[in-house]
């Protein structure tokens, strides 16, 4: 296949891979072949509807190496859902009757475009699927091959996406600090709310780093620093029951014992019950373009607080939400090494015409390959019964507590 022109685009949240893994296919394609000609579509399929690309000259390319040392992304993301024409419409990105797909995929076709590198999530590569599909109903090639973005690490049946490792770390590394604050008032009670709407990964992942970061300190018990007070207290994540009554009983007993607790709550744990308590309530709950309960809204930190802090007498109550802090931050090693990977194996199916989604393919011995689009699925539950994991609740005392059967979203 000869390829002549590339283009590239992040889309959905943030994860900390965005940067390096633009600078890092622009650095593989000039390696490969620099006449090749790269676009960036800005903030994502926002850009592509509009016909917003940048082209990455000369200087650009020579300035790539820098990408992977930041967060965030350089060309712009969006949530945007080219299925969803009457988003599209209300947001000015189409107009009224014309099909977001199709406006895509010919913008697609005006420039010329070989080949389309998306970096996101389900929903983002999925996308590109159907544009690539459309299009070659049209008589037009379009080689797509994604790459996968998120921190809850769910995309089916990738092994590890990009940037969750680095997310896990920044989670921990937000705890460090927040968690200092338990002297800060007497019952203090602590909940560090994690990004995870249907996954508990990166909530239970985070609390294993710190709780590893913890291990590694000296402590000053006779000067009242002692790890009792620095210690996590409970993970909740959307694959595990919560008794709450059970719950506060439990904590109480902590709270009385060392005068603080503190909660790592996955974001989407205990989700149905609260949607379905404020529904009853009356209250209307909002949802995004995709569908989703829009979480800002809910507060579930907030609720469970509120939950808690009755039943456990606490006097003082610290919501704290990580979601941002980690999911901007620059890569870290672990996952600088496997941005680098995957991106190179991309340029290198990209070249021969290969399609999909790059990833560690869970049902092939987690090979690395181009993963077919249509086996790409996000809400990828996270797997409470891990080892690790198990021996973490053992460790701070709370009851393992899975879902009789796997939730659905």
């Amino acid at each position: 296949m000869t390829v002549r022109k590339v283009a590239l685009l992040t889309a959905g949240g943030f994860a900390p891979c965005l940067s390096a893994a633009v600078g890092f296919l622009i650095e593989k394609y000039t390696e490969v072949d620099p006449a090749i000609e790269i676009i960036t579509y800005q903030h994502g399929y926002r850009g592509l509807l509009q016909g917003d690309s940048h082209e990455v000259t000369k200087e650009g390319r020579a300035q790539a190496h820098i990408l992977p040392k930041f967060g965030g992304s350089p060309i712009g993301n969006s949530r945007v859902k080219l299925t969803n024409a009457a988003d599209c419409v209300k947001r000015g990105l189409v107009k009224e009757g014309e099909n977001p797909l199709t406006v895509a995929a010919e913008q697609l076709k005006k420039d010329g475009v070989d080949v389309l590198h998306t970096i996101g999530g389900d929903d983002t590569n999925t996308t590109a699927a159907d544009l690539a599909a459309y299009l070659h109903d049209n008589g037009y090639e379009l080689t797509v091959v994604g790459l996968p973005k998120t921190i809850d690490n769910d995309i089916v049946p990738i092994k590890q996406s990009l940037g969750a490792d680095t997310a896990a770390d920044q989670t921990a590394r937000f705890a460090e600090n927040i968690i200092g604050e338990h002297r800060s008032g007497a019952r203090m009670l602590i909940v560090h709310e994690v990004m995870g709407r249907h996954c508990g990964w990166l909530t239970a992942a985070g609390a294993e780093k710190y709780r590893a970061w913890l291990n590694k300190q000296e402590w000053a018990p006779a000067l009242g620093l002692t790890k009792e007070r620095w210690d996590v207290d409970a993970v909740y994540v959307p694959e595990m029951d919560i008794d709450i009554e059970k719950e506060a009983a439990r904590l109480k007993k902590i709270m009385d014992e060392k005068g603080n607790v503190n909660i790592f709550l996955s974001e989407g744990a205990g989700m149905h019950e609260i949607v379905a308590q404020l529904e009853a309530e009356g209250q209307e709950v909002k949802r995004d373009a995709f569908g989703h309960v829009r979480l800002d809204e809910i507060n579930p930190g907030k609720w469970f607080a509120e939950q808690f802090a009755k039943l456990l007498g606490a006097e003082k109550v610290m919501v704290q939400k990580s979601g941002y802090f980690s999911r901007s931050a620059a890569a870290n090693d672990t996952d600088l090494a496997l941005i680098k990977t995957m991106c190179d194996y991309a340029v290198d199916c990209a070249l021969r015409g290969e399609s999909g989604v790059i990833g560690q393919d869970e049902e092939d011995g987690d090979k690395l390959k181009a993963i077919a689009f249509p086996r790409i699925a996000g809400g990828k539950p996270f797997n409470v019964n891990q080892q690790w994991f198990k021996d973490m609740l053992a460790d701070i005392g709370q009851p393992f507590t899975p879902h009789a059967e796997p939730v659905a979203h």
